[in-house]
């Protein structure tokens, strides 16, 4: 995983057109980024941009990333209505959770954890966790920009259901489990 301690041109491909800027926080949470190639001098990242699964290339020689590693690995199965949360490859755990509704589906791919939020008044959760990727169905939400996120939820009888607006509801258990889980884990959807 990679940090920018100041922002980051993102290029197109090593050497290539700048396309963007990798800011230093998102959603008020530091930035962390899964690396998924190297070259040398050169990282390719997954973006928390749209469209979803996006790459760009950092020019990793001039300073400014932090890197680290996380053994942490989230799997969202959707047909199952499932979250697993991994260590190292060990099972922390496994909870039935809810999904996007057929019209607000959740989004299936390669992801990552991209903030954790702690709402400042009581809510329908304790912890949101933003990831990486986006809705098809709304641009922008709550004030956002549409992005998908785990988060607990107050009534369990949705768990096993496809009823969200495309965010993953989990029970508090899980909450529990993923709030340890660093930021810039990778997390796989899928259908």
């Amino acid at each position: 995983m990679a940090h920018p301690t100041a922002p980051q041109v993102i290029y197109a491909h090593p050497g290539g057109p700048p396309v963007a800027v990798l800011p230093t926080t998102e959603l008020g949470s530091p930035t962390w980024v899964p690396v998924v190639q190297k070259q040398p001098g050169w990282a390719r990242v997954l973006l928390p941009s749209r469209p979803n699964r996006s790459t760009g290339w950092i020019h990793v020689g001039g300073g400014g990333l932090r890197n680290a590693y996380s053994a942490y690995r989230v799997r969202v199965d959707l047909s199952a209505h499932r979250l697993t949360v991994f260590d190292a490859g060990r099972r922390l755990g496994s909870w039935t959770v809810a999904v996007g509704a057929p019209s607000t589906a959740t989004p299936t791919g390669r992801t990552f954890l991209l903030a954790s939020r702690a709402p400042t008044r009581p809510t329908y959760s304790p912890l949101i966790l933003p990831l990486g990727t986006h809705s098809a169905g709304f641009d922008t939400f709550g004030g956002g920009p549409g992005t998908i996120a785990l988060h607990g939820w107050s009534d369990e009888t949705v768990f096993g259901q496809e009823i969200s607006h495309g965010c993953v509801r989990v029970p508090a258990a899980a909450l529990r489990v993923l709030s340890r889980v660093p930021l810039g884990s990778p997390v796989m959807i899928t259908a």
